[in-house]
């Protein structure tokens, strides 16, 4: 049994806390108290009780912490941190982008496991989520890999190491990209079915696909139909979380989906027009 601490207790990390809770020792680091956590899945209820923290200064050493808060609450989520780790402690950055193990500068590159998530879940109430599929996730091969994926052994999300991080990553991020049309349509899933909006999504992945290419990974052409797809496959009722942070007023990871392929873009010499377009029409949106 390993004690982990989940640092954020929105829909991936509710989730995860709670499935972890049925095997490990988990504390749950959170903004406000929860009483507990229940997950609606496509199997059954989910209920768990871990221990809920609301106060940095009350915390203790761990075996595992895993940040999953958005991208924007990276500073809060640090706060957690100095008591939380100790000289063992490892961190698994759940996090979208492709920038996981630059968030968190004080942790030595060694401790840290950046992780790539599939995970369908939505948060209707604190402490309580509807999680759409199992899910699967990604970490880099070696010793620190592998022991984070142990830790999923007696879920049903299927946790794997993979050899070329890089592409599963960029790879991650093409399907993230093309998510902000539903933010702007706000309209779920389904939106992509409309075949002009399914359009600007292959442009959309294309610009990533270049920027990717440019980055190390190994990116297909075929990506960028297939993320329309697997789109058209997702449930039509599904949101998408920079859609739902837009909805609720809340900030948005516009940088981790979008502008990072912008930023990249330039630092190789590549266009992209189009996140670049759509970034600015979504951040004026707010306005």
């Amino acid at each position: 049994m390993a004690r982990i601490a989940v640092i954020g207790a929105g829909a991936i990390g509710g989730t995860l806390a709670a499935w972890l809770a049925q095997s490990h020792d988990v504390t749950v680091c959170a903004r406000s108290p929860l009483a507990d956590l229940e997950i609606e899945t496509p199997g059954r209820t989910l209920r768990a009780a871990p221990r809920i923290l609301t106060d940095p200064a009350t915390a203790a050493p761990v075996d595992w912490v895993l940040a999953t808060t958005k991208t924007y609450d990276c500073a809060a989520a640090a706060a957690w941190l100095p008591g939380l780790m100790g000289p063992d402690t490892r961190l698994a950055v759940i996090q979208n982008g492709v920038e996981q193990r630059e968030r968190f500068p004080m942790v030595a590159p060694e401790r840290t496991v950046p992780v790539i998530i599939d995970l369908p879940a939505e948060r209707t109430a604190p402490g309580r989520i509807v999680q759409r599929r199992d899910g699967t996730i990604l970490v880099p091969e070696g010793a620190a890999g592998a022991a984070f994926v142990a830790l999923f052994a007696d879920t049903v999300i299927a946790a794997e190491t993979t050899p070329d991080f890089v592409t599963a990553a960029w790879r991650k991020l093409a399907i993230n990209c093309s998510g902000i049309v539903s933010a702007i349509t706000r309209r779920p899933a389904e939106v992509a079915n409309d075949e002009g909006v399914a359009e600007v999504m292959r442009a959309l992945v294309r610009e990533c696909i270049h920027v990717g290419r440019a980055e190390g990974a190994a990116l297909p052409d075929k990506l960028v139909d297939q993320v329309v797809e697997w789109t058209r496959k997702a449930h039509p009722d599904s949101v998408n979380s920079l859609h739902a942070d837009f909805v609720a007023g809340r900030p948005m990871e516009l940088d981790a989906r979008n502008g990072v392929i912008v930023r990249l873009g330039e630092k190789h010499g590549i266009p992209t027009p189009l996140n670049q377009a759509l970034a600015a029409v979504l951040a004026a949106s707010r306005s």
